[in-house]
């Protein structure tokens, strides 16, 4: 869907994204702020973020309770949400383009003007610890936590979190509204037939009461190398495992393609040089690989679930392939069929308001840049082997690395399947 994107910026300090579509018939609107579990006034009350966000569409100087706000807000199939990470705090919302401005108020209200009441504190409280016991049950999701502390990330895993929802006030979770819940930290998104709807939308957004405030600086935590880790759970039957390289800097925006094609290289489809060698011999049902960019540095990982008897066969395709890229062995065909791939996927990633908006929304709600959609064509075809290859090599170099898992095995099957890894890593 053609569309075009223009930044506003506010009186008030927020600053957002208006995304014209033309003839669309849905608007999605978006708001972030940097208001998560990282920004919580003390390791004590670590939830008080995640508990906010439960009570987000709550009672609230309008609506005297959640069902009744509820009602209001999806009574023509609206839909609404809110999640929480360790640095934001985003409210969502999808309507029909014939009720935007009404929707854009409800926004308005819930984030502005909520009335937290111990009823709901109480309950959502309950709820918070329902959902991180139900995590505890995810071995990927276990895992993601507690490789970020090996790492050197000042988090918390879920079974740390977990006291802290007792700990947390209905006192705090005013304070975190009021501290977070700023216009200069705020960022937006709104997407939709935006023709004649730009000034109404400004002036709604910029008549937000909340105070001024500041946009908070994201931490920065020290990269370390760590030791081979398990966690340990007696109901796990086999090896969930995740392989995890960091570079101290931001990837940029080719090194960070390069690496998006390499990972479809090595774990993207079933002909793929790891994951699908591993299908057909039979050894794992599923590996992934993938690349992301944080505020100060970037992270590589491999991830996967195996059963003990076919680990160490897996582990050597992992480290053949690895020390194959290491080499430069990447054949043009490969590239070829990489690029191919991402441009039908980027074809098929703007169908909808939701993906138009989506594609924006993580990078500019992280660090305020503005990817342009017209331009991916070409940086697709600019990829190359070079750029993989010394990108790749990059993360080898770093030596920031760490091997855990999920299991109910012995420490020295993941020590010797670590050491295969480390040969990565030694000097050539």
């Amino acid at each position: 869907m053609d569309h075009e994107v223009e930044e506003i910026r506010l009186k008030n300090g927020a600053r957002g994204l208006l995304i014209d579509v033309p003839n669309a018939t849905t608007m999605s609107m978006q708001f972030q702020f940097r208001a998560g579990n990282r920004y919580a006034k003390s390791k004590d009350i670590e939830q008080v973020a995640h508990i906010m966000e439960h009570m987000a569409f709550g009672a609230n100087a309008r609506y005297k309770t959640e069902n009744e706000f509820e009602f209001e807000f999806t009574k023509n199939g609206a839909y609404r949400n809110a999640y929480t990470s360790d640095l934001s705090m985003v409210y969502t919302a999808d309507c029909a383009d014939f009720e935007w401005d009404r929707i854009l108020d409800l926004q308005k209200v819930a984030i502005c003007h909520p009335r937290f009441n111990e009823i709901e504190l109480a309950a959502e409280k309950g709820n918070v610890r329902g959902e991180l016991t139900n995590y505890l049950n995810d071995h990927q999701r276990i895992l993601w936590p507690r490789v970020q502390q090996l790492l050197g990330e000042d988090i918390l895993t879920y079974r740390q979190s977990l006291p802290t929802i007792g700990n947390v006030t209905l006192a705090d979770v005013r304070e975190h509204h009021r501290r977070t819940h700023t216009t200069k930290n705020m960022r937006f998104v709104i997407a939709g037939k935006l023709a004649g709807r730009k000034a109404e939308i400004r002036r709604q957004i910029e008549e937000f009461k909340l105070p001024e405030g500041e946009r908070f600086e994201v931490p920065h935590d020290e990269l370390v190398k760590a030791n081979p880790t398990i966690v340990r759970r007696k109901d796990a039957t086999n090896l969930t495992f995740g392989f995890f390289m960091a570079i101290k800097r931001e990837l940029d925006d080719e090194e960070l393609d390069a690496m998006h094609y390499l990972n479809h290289i090595l774990t993207g489809t079933m002909h793929s040089r790891i994951f699908g060698a591993a299908r057909q011999r039979g050894l794992a049902y599923n590996v992934s690989a993938y690349t992301d960019v944080g505020f100060y540095d970037s992270g590589w990982d491999i991830t996967g679930e195996v059963n003990h008897e076919t680990a160490d066969e897996l582990f050597d395709i992992i480290t053949k392939e690895l020390r194959n890229v290491l080499d430069g062995k990447i054949t043009q065909q490969e590239i070829d069929a990489a690029k191919s791939f991402a441009l039908g996927r980027y074809q098929m990633g703007a169908q909808t308001v939701s993906q138009i908006s989506g594609f924006y929304t993580g990078r500019y709600f992280a660090d305020g840049f503005i990817k342009d959609y017209k331009k991916v064509p070409e940086m697709i075809k600019n990829v190359t082997v070079r750029r993989m290859v010394d990108t790749a090599r990059s993360f080898i170099c770093e030596d920031k690395w760490v091997l855990a898992a999920v299991s109910s095995g012995e420490k020295q099957e993941l020590i010797e399947l670590n050491d295969k890894l480390a040969t990565l890593f030694e000097p050539r």
